[in-house]
């Protein structure tokens, strides 16, 4: 396999500024203490906190032929990210989002819809893709062209390879259910966040919604519950609870993103699952503790070291 982790879906151009506690009225100006760019996304975050871990990616999604696209594609060179599958989507322009982030950490954003929903894997691409040996699905229900059944048929030749699928999407609705669905049977690992989960599932007991997603036919949900940890439930009836790191937080924008990526560390690494839904958190928080999306992860050497080193919540 030419890669170990390729990341597919939604990639956006962000800029954000913090604090931010209300929009000025009319013309008029507020100061913010920090301004930043980054490449965020299900799947733009999680190819840069894995190459930062180490792994070779690469991206496959679509920009625009615009100087967001210029910067995105010029970003995941910065830290070897391949990007021959990243598409120019000729009249679309890049996903992008103005983050407003607020004291304490909620990111409430502006988003410009883009070419996540135009790029599309031809029949010709499906072998370069699939040159992987985990495939990463981020950002269902933005993915206007592959939602239309190329997602599951991608997850579906992915599984009949022998490569480790893993699964996210972006801020569900009930609605998106219908596209998730032909996808779980064919994902080895589905990541959502607590919120994403309760609004596919229409339950609100974590146990209810992981065993739904199960009967769906997923290999194993990982819910995401933000300062209340992870918790992982697969079809054989593993059960592990794994409380969040204590932290100062200071941004949440693509925190599940980089969970994502740190989980597929550790499942590169060869390192039983207890260690890679920590890898996850660790990624994620580190994530939140600067400003966009991978502020704070650097490096595999340093992920460790925080895990072995911060102290989790009670």
């Amino acid at each position: 396999m030419t890669f170990d982790y390729t990341s597919m879906g939604f990639h956006t151009f962000d800029a954000l500024c913090r604090p931010v506690t209300d929009i000025p009225p009319g013309g008029n100006t507020y100061f913010v203490d920090e301004f930043t760019l980054a490449v965020s996304g299900a799947a733009g975050s999680a190819a840069i906190v894995a190459a930062k871990h180490g792994l070779s990616v690469q991206a496959v999604g679509g920009v625009g032929n615009d100087l967001m696209g210029d910067w995105v594609l010029r970003r995941f060179g910065d830290f070897g990210v391949d990007t021959q599958m990243m598409q120019r989507v000729a009249d679309m322009t890049t996903s992008s989002s103005i983050v407003t982030t607020r004291p304490d950490g909620q990111r409430p954003a502006l988003h410009k819809r883009g070419a996540t929903a135009g790029f599309y894997v031809t029949d010709d691409q499906v072998d370069r893709v699939l040159d992987t040996k985990i495939l990463h699905i981020g950002g269902v229900g933005l993915m206007d062209a592959m939602d239309k059944g190329r997602n599951a048929e991608m997850l579906a030749a992915a599984k009949s390879r022998g490569i480790t699928t893993t699964l996210d999407v972006f801020a569900s609705t009930p609605e998106d259910m219908d596209l998730i669905r032909p996808l779980l049977a064919h994902t080895d690992y589905f990541m959502p966040s607590e919120e994403e989960a309760m609004a596919l599932s229409g339950l609100t007991d974590f146990e209810d919604i992981a065993a739904y997603l199960l009967d769906q036919g997923v290999g194993a949900v990982i819910l995401t519950l933000g300062a209340a940890g992870a918790m992982y439930r697969d079809q054989a009836g593993t059960r592990i609870d794994i409380p969040a790191f204590a932290i100062d937080v200071v941004c949440t924008c693509g925190c599940g993103d980089c969970f994502n990526a740190g989980f597929a560390t550790g499942l590169s690494l060869g390192r039983p699952i207890e260690d890679c839904i920590r890898f996850g958190q660790a990624s994620s928080a580190q994530n939140a503790m600067g400003l966009g999306s991978q502020a704070v992860v650097s490096s595999l050497a340093d992920t460790i070291a925080f895990m072995e080193n911060t102290p989790v919540r009670s």
